[in-house]
């Protein structure tokens, strides 16, 4: 489930998992992890996951995409509250026109009854329309990649 507010330039995205909360935020946490699921299309590889688990540290996630630039995106841990939230700034690197624009990403782990976890990813800030679009589509497909791996349950 998805949503756009265009007053406020932020998709909201929300799905459940079948997985304990600190399962789900482990996975969004670890870089070797991560590296097996971060994908917006099933096409795509993450070559670089590199991660300062700290509020203040930085993050960056280097994807490979077929008949494309590679795609960059960076930023710094702002909040860290294991497993219940993570909120970070969110960057794309190189040119273009949303390039190095910093907007800003709330990740909310809610267990709902044990060993089931909804997320709720909330990105602000956004430039436009287009943006909005880019990204809710985006967030779905990396949720969709989540549920795809497995990589909660397997632990």
């Amino acid at each position: 489930m998805s949503s756009i507010d265009v007053d406020t330039g932020t998709v909201r995205v929300e799905r459940t998992f079948d997985a304990p909360a600190d399962a789900v935020f482990d996975a969004w946490t670890n870089p070797e992890v991560l590296k097996r699921w971060w994908k917006a299309d099933p096409a795509h590889e993450v070559t670089i996951a590199a991660l300062d688990l700290r509020v203040g540290g930085g993050y960056r996630l280097e994807m490979r995409v077929p008949d494309r630039d590679d795609m960059v995106v960076y930023g710094t841990y702002r909040e860290i509250s294991r497993p219940e939230r993570l909120v970070y700034s969110w960057a794309w690197e190189g040119t273009g026109p949303y390039a190095n624009h910093e907007s800003e990403v709330a990740v909310t782990f809610r267990e709902q009854e044990p060993g089931r976890t909804t997320v709720v990813i909330e990105h602000a800030g956004l430039l436009d329309e287009t943006s909005r679009a880019n990204h809710a589509r985006g967030w779905n497909g990396v949720l969709d990649s989540f549920a795809r791996s497995g990589v909660a349950a397997a632990r």
